[in-house]
């Protein structure tokens, strides 16, 4: 399987080709879904006794299951959280796989290791986070959150009175979905504040003093959002911080989506507070022009991370003694086994320097605020709130829930744009919007009028 001939020089030489191409394309199509069925009646069997043969797989790849993605890279792609890696993230990306490097310990990655930490430092002086605080690359927020959380939960377990207790967290009903998945892995209790918009110190304060007293033995955690992936709203970090440290709570801020704005020196000042905080949560894949998968957990106090999460076995002690002599990322979250993820982010930032990556990130705010000022202009578009970091939530007047559906798919069916439907809070009832989020620097402000322009030619039904 390892032997070097011709045919395995000819694929490699294939796929390089095609990562050329897919890199430097500047009028790539945005993709849309097939059904499980369709795409089997495409390609037929692929995994077979004898193999299907690497051209003709990569073939099948390229004429028919690459169309049946969504580029989430795509300058007219405005749903979810989209994401827009630098070509060098994505050259580096393959280097990265290409090298088989483990990541988990010092003494097998250390090179590796070395440049995830150098990208790692940035990111901690962003947040103003005091000296000793460090963080390590996650497949997500979702693991980077599920590590904080774990970390916070143990941590408070070391008193005695608290080892048979069930946890509990507060968090806003705008937070994630990963802050009810993540509390449900590590069976804690979930209370949310019924505040869509920004969870200031005053309601929290109201929800501490609402508690019972066994609710307020249990409470070890209080998640703020920096930037939540609905609305790009920013929490009262501040607020909440001053509360978590008398109430001595651990103040964790989720700021998966919107952590990428603490490089944007026009918004920095809505994250004031997050310097305080126990543990924080960024997503290089996301607004920092990482490739999937990057997530990144940061700790105020590493140690306490390591005392939760470093393994144990016999055949792990030789990556602990003297010999290994470095930082081993696997004693700071959930997974053991990883690859170096943040190496693509090393080498984008070594490549443009840090100026580029702020212009970048202003880009997506400027973007928000021209899109919002085009709905404000158009009789039949209303904001919803005003754009907040990079989001923007906007009403067509007159619509109802399956016009915004049947608009979506629409212009996805015609590989123009894909902007999705969300729900908003208003008033006691959760109204159906639509929602872009900026992320992609390469997005213009005709492919927003576009758009918007395609809102108007689907009539309003009576």
């Amino acid at each position: 399987m390892h032997k070097i001939d011709i045919e395995l020089i000819e694929m490699t030489m294939d796929i390089m080709k095609y990562a050329i191409d897919r890199i430097s394309s500047t009028q790539s199509k945005i993709g849309k879904p097939k059904t499980e069925e369709k795409l089997k009646e495409l390609v037929g069997e692929t995994i077979t006794k004898k193999g299907i043969g690497g051209e003709y797989a990569f073939n099948l790849w390229k004429k028919y299951l690459m169309k049946a993605n969504v580029s989430i890279d795509h300058p007219r792609h405005l749903a979810f959280v989209p994401a827009s890696p630098t070509r060098a993230a994505i050259m580096f990306d393959l280097v990265t796989s290409a090298s088989s490097v483990h990541g988990a310990y010092w003494m097998e990655g250390a090179g590796g290791i070395f440049c995830e930490n150098e990208a790692m430092k940035w990111i901690v002086s962003l947040t103003g986070l005091p000296k000793g605080a460090f963080g390590v690359f996650t497949s997500g927020g979702t693991a980077a959150n599920l590590s904080a959380m774990v970390t916070a939960r143990e941590n408070w377990r070391e008193n005695d009175a608290f080892k048979g207790e069930k946890g509990l967290i507060i968090t806003s009903i705008g937070a994630h979905s990963s802050i009810k998945a993540m509390a449900k892995v590590i069976d804690v209790d979930l209370l949310l504040v019924d505040s869509e918009d920004r969870l200031i110190g005053e309601e929290l304060q109201k929800t501490l003093d609402s508690l019972t007293e066994h609710q307020r033995k249990r409470l070890f955690s209080v998640v703020a959002t920096g930037g939540t992936t609905n609305a790009g709203i920013i929490d009262d970090l501040e607020g909440i911080a001053d509360i978590c440290e008398k109430e001595n709570l651990w103040f964790h801020v989720d700021a998966a989506y919107g952590g990428g704005a603490l490089s944007a020196d026009s918004v920095r000042h809505l994250f004031n507070g997050i310097e305080k905080a126990d543990s924080v949560t960024i997503d290089p894949h996301k607004w920092m022009f990482s490739p999937y998968d990057c997530g990144a957990v940061i700790y105020k106090q590493p140690e306490l991370a390591k005392k939760a999460h470093s393994q144990e076995g016999s055949y792990l002690d030789i990556f602990k003694d003297e010999g290994a002599h470095g930082f081993n990322p696997t004693d700071y979250q959930i997974q053991l086994t990883r690859r170096v993820r943040g190496l693509p982010l090393w080498f984008s930032l070594a490549t443009h320097g840090t100026d580029r990556y702020k212009e970048a990130v202003e880009r997506g705010i400027e973007l928000a605020q021209i899109a919002g000022k085009m709905i404000e202009k158009n009789p039949n578009l209303e904001l919803v709130r005003e754009p907040s970091l990079s989001c923007v939530l906007y009403r067509r007047i007159g619509w109802k829930p399956e016009d915004y559906t049947n608009w979506t798919y629409e212009n996805h069916k015609k590989g123009f744009a894909l902007v999705t439907p969300t729900k908003w809070k208003n008033k006691d009832e959760y109204e159906t919007v639509s929602r872009f989020c900026f992320i992609n620097p390469d997005t213009s402000e005709e492919d927003i009028k576009a758009i918007l322009d395609s809102m108007m030619e689907k009539r309003v039904k009576k």
